[in-house]
């Protein structure tokens, strides 16, 4: 069987069915289950747990819809196939983590972030910017998006009430799959950024966070 090569246009439709999966509708997982299904929830939470664990969730939930967005910018942009390809293979298994996310929001009762339209939105227009910086600095740049994560999941982690190990099973997923993306990103060969991207990542992630814990 031969492989359809994609023109731009082709690209162009996809990234919008992507995004109106990932923002409006369910995102398409691969073959992995939820690390938390085979945990019975029989947790005692309080109502203010519930809440501050509710907030970090629609954090994560955030983080992976600007993740899809991050990566189907790169992946418009990207100049090799084998970087495109590589960014599909991440962004499926972000989705895994999406969906994830959502489940989990459903059972403590609470909503996704009213923003995510804004937040998938502003995160393409950064991937795509990367991938037209050259594919050494996509790279890198996904490297350093998922480092900036594994270090904000282990605050969470830190976080979370031992009783709740629904929740832990998924963060702790979670951080494996995003510690590999950077490793393989670095091994592809990208760049690592300069400092003040670095620290204009940190603060945009700082923003995105502050706000997706109440709405």
């Amino acid at each position: 069987m031969t492989q359809r090569n994609f023109t731009l246009a082709d690209r162009i439709a996809l990234g919008m069915d992507q995004a109106l999966r990932t923002v409006f509708g369910k995102p398409q997982v691969t073959e992995r289950a939820n690390p938390s299904d085979d945990i019975p929830d029989t947790s005692e939470l309080s109502s203010e747990e519930q809440q501050h664990i509710a907030g970090l969730m629609r954090i994560n939930h955030v983080g992976e819809v600007c993740a899809q967005a991050l990566y189907q910018g790169q992946a418009m942009t990207a100049k090799l196939d084998t970087v495109r390809d590589s960014m599909q293979r991440a962004a499926d298994e972000e989705n895994d983590h999406l969906a994830w996310c959502e489940q989990r929001l459903d059972e403590l009762h609470s909503h996704k972030s009213i923003m995510n339209p804004f937040w998938y939105g502003a995160s393409f227009a950064i991937g795509a910017a990367a991938g037209l910086a050259g594919d050494k600095w996509s790279r890198g740049f996904v490297a350093e998006t998922e480092h900036q994560v594994v270090r904000h999941l282990d605050e969470q982690l830190a976080q979370l009430p031992q009783q709740d190990q629904r929740n832990r099973a998924i963060l702790e997923q979670m951080k494996v799959d995003e510690g590999r993306h950077a490793t393989v990103a670095l091994e592809a060969g990208g760049a690592e950024l300069p400092t003040p991207v670095r620290k204009a990542m940190r603060l945009t992630s700082k923003l995105m966070t502050t706000t997706a814990y109440r709405i």
